[in-house]
This record gives structure tokens, C-alpha cells and sequence, in this order.
């Protein structure tokens, strides 16, 4: 009766993955290499993969032939292989030379992946939370990149579609077969700038600067993710490498600085209350939202609400300080934002939802704030 049970229960574990076989197909090797670097990882990886089948097959191949052939039933009797000299050293030799034939490559990779000299262009890559930074140290450009995935597909109102969750507002872009350095650090917590198509798997750590280098070989575009539990929103970090050629890496760094032109707001212009309204929600969309909620009431016991807020409600240059310098799990945004952002925020912030103060925040506070 059970073994009639155990079988029904097999037959339908079975059945149940040929069918999920059959309507999805699961990719369990490395992602195709496109850098040098990518390639002898995964030459490293075919080779150690060899190494150990080797070892499996002789290893449980001799010890079935042992059961088979020496076993009590066929009359064999058991040797003595205590204190054997001869034993001992062949078990302990075989073994150093096993493991001399897989330090030797995976030393000369690693010590390959550290040499970022001689680069053509350095890249500095800060992380938030969550979210990244890259400074283009001799271009002289600067831009976030972060989610773009809309948020309604997140929480299930919309229909996701495309590369899910993959989707970034504003990529890196390198010029290809190009080496470039990375200068990878964080500003919060520990992130992992992980892009395993270039063979890039290094931690941001706040305090310190770690570097890396990349060389794509082909143009195109290259998927990755945070790779460390950096916090509420980690699933929502993406990374997009897109790799250029020499001329269209040209252009793109041309409409870049015209983009930073345009941006340059006048230090001395006085908003007025709508237009600070009108900015500080597209600020709070792309930033604020995922903690506090569009709605304003944040996550209980997680993240306080801003509707009806003390804060928000109380005097200005409390809640100015709070955001430009954070507290508790809130990043500081002085870092992030520039001052009409974060004026416009914090505007938005105390004349939204139930939220009526009818006071605007000027660029020009901000700034004073910050000294």
C-alpha cells in the first residue's frame, strides 16, 4: 500500500516537471562571455567543471568495482591498509597536484581581473539606495541610472513586459573594445556591482574605493543586477552596460554634455509655488514613492507616513536637514539631488494630500542649508 502511494507521488513529481520543462526552458550554464576577462571565466569554469568529472568517474567507478568485486558473498577478505607508507603518500600526492592544476589557472584570472592599468577612459560607479552613479572621470559627465520599470507593473496593475525589472532610465555607455576602469564605491550600504556577461562581479563599500576593468568586444547591450541585500528595494537595482562604436560613443557623448547644458538651472530664479508643486511630484515619483507610498501613508512600522506628518508640518529647516542628510534607513538625498530638486520636493511634500501649508521652498534655502 505505501509503495503503491510512494510511486503515485513520484509519478506525479515527474509529470509535473516535464510539463514545466516543456513550457520553459532553464539556462544552467554561464551567460555567453563578451570580455576577456568573461571568457577565462568561463574557460575556468568548462575546466574545473572536467576536472571534477574526472575525479567523479575514477573516484566512484573504483569503489563500485571495489563492491562488486571484493565483496564477503564472492569469498574476498578484507585488506590492511593501516600505516602503509606506500597508501598514504600517493593519497596525499595525487591530491597537491590536483590542486597546483586548479590554482595555477584561477590565480592567473584573478590576478588579470585586478589589472585595471593602462585603461583608455576610467569610469566612477557610486551606489545607492537603490540606485547608480556613473562619473565619466575625463568626459566630465555625470548621471543616475535607476529602474524604469513602471510601478504599477511592479505591484501588479500593469502587465510587465520587455526585459522586467532589467529596465534602466539611463544606461552606462562604453565605447567598445575599449578598456575601462571602474572605480566602484557606495554612499550607504554594501552594493555589488554584478555584470556577469563582462566578468565584473565587484562589492561597493562605503569608505572605500574598489576598481575593476571592462573591455566589450562586440557592440551591444549587457544585462546585470546588484548583487548584496542592500535593502527594501534590492530586487529593483538593475545594471545596463550598452557598448558603442567609436563614432556613435562620440555623439552620445556630445548629447550627454548638451543634456548637462541644457540642465544648468539659474542659481538666482525664484519658483513659484505650481512650478515647485509640478516638480517636487515628478521628484517624489522617481525617489520617494517606493517608501512612502504615491498615497503619501508610507508602510506602518516600516516607513512613516508624510501625509499629516510632524515633520512635514513642523518648521521647514527641520525637515530640510532631514532630507539632505537622511536618517535611520532614508539615504541622504543631498547627495543625489541638486537644490531645485530638493526644494521642490520637500514643497510638494507639505502642500500634498491632506497636506495644505500653502509654503513653497526656495533653490536658495537649500543651498544655505547645506552650508
Amino acid at each position: 500500500m505505501m509503495l503503491n502511494k510512494l510511486s503515485k507521488l513520484f509519478l506525479a513529481a515527474l509529470l509535473s516537471l516535464l510539463a514545466a520543462h516543456s513550457s520553459a526552458t532553464y539556462d544552467v550554464n554561464i551567460p555567453q562571455p563578451e570580455t576577456v576577462i568573461a571568457h577565462q571565466i568561463y574557460g575556468l569554469h568548462l575546466y574545473v567543471l572536467w576536472v571534477c568529472a574526472v575525479i567523479f568517474v575514477i573516484v566512484f567507478g573504483w569503489m563500485f568495482l571495489a563492491l562488486l568485486k571484493h565483496r564477503k558473498s564472492v569469498g574476498h577478505k578484507a585488506e590492511q591498509f593501516h600505516e602503509n607508507t606506500v597508501v598514504e603518500v600517493i593519497w596525499t600526492i595525487i591530491p597537491f597536484f590536483i590542486l597546483v592544476a586548479l590554482a595555477y589557472p584561477a590565480t592567473k584570472t584573478v590576478l588579470a581581473m585586478k589589472d585595471a592599468g593602462n585603461a583608455d577612459m576610467t569610469i566612477k560607479v557610486t551606489a545607492y539606495q537603490w540606485k547608480w552613479e556613473y562619473d565619466y572621470q575625463q568626459d566630465g559627465i555625470r548621471f543616475f541610472s535607476a529602474l524604469s520599470t513602471p510601478r504599477e507593473d511592479i505591484e501588479g496593475a500593469g502587465k510587465p513586459k520587455g526585459n522586467y525589472l532589467l529596465e534602466v532610465d539611463n544606461p552606462m555607455v562604453v565605447p567598445a573594445g575599449k578598456k575601462v576602469r571602474l572605480l566602484i564605491t557606495s554612499s550607504d550600504v554594501i552594493h555589488g556591482w554584478y555584470m556577469p556577461q563582462l566578468g565584473v562581479n565587484q562589492y561597493g563599500i562605503p569608505g572605500f574605493i574598489k576598481d575593476a576593468w571592462i573591455q566589450v568586444d562586440h557592440p551591444g547591450t549587457y544585462k546585470g543586477q546588484c548583487s548584496q541585500i542592500c535593502g527594501k528595494e534590492h530586487g529593483y537595482m538593475p545594471i545596463t552596460v550598452e557598448a558603442m562604436d567609436e563614432a556613435n560613443y562620440n555623439s552620445w557623448v556630445g548629447a550627454q554634455k548638451q543634456k548637462l547644458a541644457a540642465a544648468t538651472e539659474d542659481p538666482g530664479k525664484s519658483w513659484s509655488l505650481d512650478e515647485l508643486k509640478v516638480k517636487g511630484g515628478q521628484v517624489f515619483a522617481a525617489n520617494c514613492q517606493a517608501c512612502h507610498q504615491a498615497n503619501g501613508m508610507g508602510l506602518p512600522g516600516t516607513f512613516p507616513a508624510l501625509n499629516g506628518s510632524k515633520v512635514v508640518l513642523g518648521p521647514q529647516a527641520e525637515q530640510i536637514q532631514i532630507v539632505l542628510k537622511g536618517k535611520n534607513v532614508m539615504p541622504a538625498w543631498g547627495l543625489q539631488l541638486k537644490d531645485s530638486e530638493i526644494a521642490a520636493v520637500i514643497t510638494y511634500t507639505r502642500n500634498a494630500w491632506d497636506n495644505k501649508t500653502g509654503e513653497s521652498i526656495q533653490p536658495s534655502e537649500i543651498k544655505a542649508a547645506r552650508s
